[in-house]
């Protein structure tokens, strides 16, 4: 480990600074040589490097993202190619490239933040073996030594001998009580960290080996921390326990307000902004103004809890809009027209004919039956009204059609033909 840590002495003295910077501050509240103006100096130095690292963390989180994505065609890739190792790898890049996407993402806030861990590892043995280092002076490098958290020195460690930990003014049953209690701490919070980003924040419509792997990440790295963490001293100990802890809040505040679609986080978020935009009508921030953006634009393609969000607005008399907000349209359906925007229009209600009771449709059913339609009322000749003279005779074979014959005037005398036709 000393040989590791070696290797990143460049930046042993900007550590060293920043601890004695924020040393100065605490020194001046609790006292110069206590454990928590050292430990919370330690503390501070995690707080300002995981700031500083946030937008490597995003990265991190669009990456994973986007490998869960093409999980299934990398599976095919892989199935396709099994037995030409080169052609799948350059499969691989080429989709990679395709995507824009690339697997080191996830791992960038690790490689970014380990300099900085092995650099605090370098400083911490430096001081437990009273040697001075970067801008760490003779005077406080005593007053480091005088530190303790609980009755441990921040340079002990679980594996020191006793003559160790005297040398340190301290007990060597009480520094293996306390490195081992934050070692549990340590190994849990990475545990609990691992599996509410398993059990909460993944696709569980997607089964992909990067599931698989994942998941057995999630119980090697306790057992890793474990393991190395009785070689780690104290203060390297509150610096990894801090940045557990930090990743922890940090990723339970993404699973709640941007969780990854199709998860179990994300039916939760949607069902808490269903209830919230029904009850305001509105949408509160730009964070849930682009979550509703992006669920309308993805039409078709939206899982089954991004349909469920819809389908409540819909209830409510709420449409979502192609900008993420949210407007009253009573009877609103979300439609995507052929280029892909999405519409809102309204859906006519369907009226009901009244219901009749049974008497209505029993005296209709007869008046219809005694009354002659209306075609057999144009057929009806007028002599046969009441009040008509003579009823025009029909010929035989006329089919019972009572029109009046070519050539004749109805009602009156017949003018005589014309000589000319005889």
């Amino acid at each position: 480990m000393d040989t590791i840590a070696s290797l990143f002495s460049f930046i042993t003295t900007p550590v060293s600074w920043v601890i004695v910077q924020f040393h100065k501050v605490y020194g001046a509240v609790f006292g110069p040589d206590t454990g928590w103006a050292w430990g919370l100096s330690i503390v501070s130095l995690v707080i300002l490097i995981r700031i500083c690292l946030i937008p490597l963390f995003v990265k991190q989180i669009k990456a994973t993202r986007a490998m869960q994505t093409l999980q299934p065609e990398m599976k095919k890739i892989q199935e396709r190619y099994k037995n030409d190792k080169q052609r799948q790898s350059e499969e691989m890049m080429k989709l990679y490239k395709e995507t824009g996407t690339n697997p080191l993402s996830s791992c960038l806030p690790i490689l970014a933040q380990s300099p900085f861990f092995f650099a605090l590892y370098h400083v911490l043995n430096s001081i437990a073996n009273n040697d001075t280092i970067g801008v760490i002076n003779e005077s406080l490098l005593k007053s480091a030594q005088q530190a303790h958290i609980f009755g441990a020195p921040l340079a002990a460690k679980f594996t020191d001998s006793s003559a160790d930990v005297a040398a340190l003014d301290a007990s060597l049953t009480t520094v293996r009580i306390v490195t081992a209690v934050m070692i549990v701490m340590m190994s849990a919070s990475q545990f609990y960290t691992q599996r509410q980003l398993m059990t909460k924040n993944v696709d569980t419509t997607v089964k992909t080996p990067f599931m698989q792997q994942q998941k057995m990440l999630m119980y090697v790295f306790p057992v890793m921390f474990a393991v190395f963490g009785i070689n780690f001293p104290v203060g390297v100990l509150v610096y990894w326990l801090t940045t557990n802890v930090w990743t922890m809040g940090q990723q339970m505040y993404v699973i709640h307000n941007n969780p990854t679609p199709g998860s179990k986080a994300q039916a939760a978020y949607l069902e808490r902004l269903t209830k919230h935009v029904t009850n305001h009508g509105k949408t509160r921030s730009r964070g849930e103004r682009a979550i509703v953006k992006a669920i309308v634009a993805k039409g078709r393609d939206r899982n089954e809890h991004e349909r469920k969000f819809i389908n409540g607005l819909s209830k409510a008399g709420l449409a979502a809009q192609a900008d993420g907000t949210v407007v009253k349209s009573e009877g609103a359906v979300a439609t995507v027209a052929e280029d892909g925007t999405p519409t809102t229009t309204a859906t006519p209600k369907r009226q009901q004919p009244k219901r009749q009771s049974k008497a209505q449709r029993q005296s209709g059913t007869s008046k219809a039956a005694d009354e002659p339609t209306s075609l057999e009322k144009s057929e009806e000749p007028e002599d046969a009204k009441p009040g008509a003279a003579k009823k025009t005779a029909q010929k035989p074979g006329s089919g019972g059609r009572s029109k009046a014959q070519s050539g004749q005037r109805k009602g009156g005398p017949q003018r005589p033909k014309s000589p000319s036709k005889k």
